[in-house]
């Protein structure tokens, strides 16, 4: 990955030259982006701008490090309440500066918390197409390697998708070893074992080490209906792994997944967005 660190007093942010594309075209993003003022933010914003139309793209993405399989999106909305593990981070100011400089919304999302006594008992319409699974906590290597043949499939027509290698996506993940737990992961199979889609949960630490909330972090599938499935599954082995929230966590708006939320019971507390700015306009 082509990265930059620039500098200056009161901010700083990593210009990645090599992102995603977005509308056909291919960009550049900004990751990590902060700033103590807003007119610190505009200075530094300044020379980034200026060193990606020298790289020759013409669209820029923030906040991204570098692609979607990273940190990306700030938080626009909230209820005040405590971050949960892994949520994007709320600075205000920065965000500020992007708007001051051009940038203009792009893509949206939200998190919702679901009462788990109430969601878990809405069971889908039966399917004879896949078998749900829980993982059974051993091999996290391979239960990764397919995790990320499947991901390339399900995730390829997605906004902002940005191939990376099965190194990469190893190196992202396998740290996440310690914090998994074998019952708040699942897979879809098919009849003939293979893999049809996953879902994978996890406590939310940042409540302390007992905590009371279960964070629906990723899911996908390559057949209908698994993921309501999957989700499903989430839910009663939340509930009795002794959790009493499940927190549905940083969805599109435009997403099936969001329509599946609401009509579970999800309230939403945070909302979060994603900004760019055209070069060529």
């Amino acid at each position: 990955m082509t990265s930059e660190i620039l500098r200056s007093e009161g901010a700083k942010l990593t210009l990645h030259l090599d992102g995603p594309t977005w509308e056909g075209v291919p960009s550049a993003t900004l990751g990590a982006f902060n700033c103590t003022t807003p007119e610190a933010g505009a200075d530094l914003l300044r020379r980034a701008i200026a060193r990606t139309r020298s790289a020759e793209r013409q669209r820029l993405l923030a906040p991204m490090d570098g692609d979607t399989w990273h940190s990306y999106r700030f938080v626009i909305e909230t209820d005040g309440s405590a971050p949960f593990l892994l949520e994007p981070p709320d600075r205000p100011v920065a965000r500020t500066a992007l708007l001051g400089a051009g940038f203009d919304e792009v893509s949206r999302y939200f998190s919702a918390r679901v009462p788990l006594a109430e969601t878990a008992r809405s069971a889908p319409p039966e399917s004879t197409d896949f078998v749900v699974t829980q993982w059974d906590g051993e091999a996290p290597q391979a239960l990764f390697e397919q995790v990320f043949d499947l991901s390339k499939q399900a995730f390829a027509e997605n906004a902002f998708y940005k191939p990376i290698s099965r190194e990469a996506f190893l190196a992202l993940y396998m740290p996440m070893v310690p914090l998994l737990k074998r019952e708040l992961i699942f897979f879809a199979r098919r009849s003939d074992g293979a893999l049809a889609g996953f879902l994978f949960g996890t406590p939310n630490y940042a409540e302390g080490p007992a905590p009371h909330t279960a964070i629906l972090k990723t899911y996908a599938s390559l057949i209908k209906g698994a993921g309501q499935h999957l989700a499903h599954a989430f839910h009663q082995a939340a509930l009795e792994a002794g959790y009493d929230t499940a927190i549905h966590a940083l969805i599109h708006d435009s997403n099936l997944s969001a329509l599946r939320s609401a009509t579970e019971g999800g309230q939403v507390f945070r909302r979060y967005a994603l900004y760019g700015l055209r070069l060529d306009g």
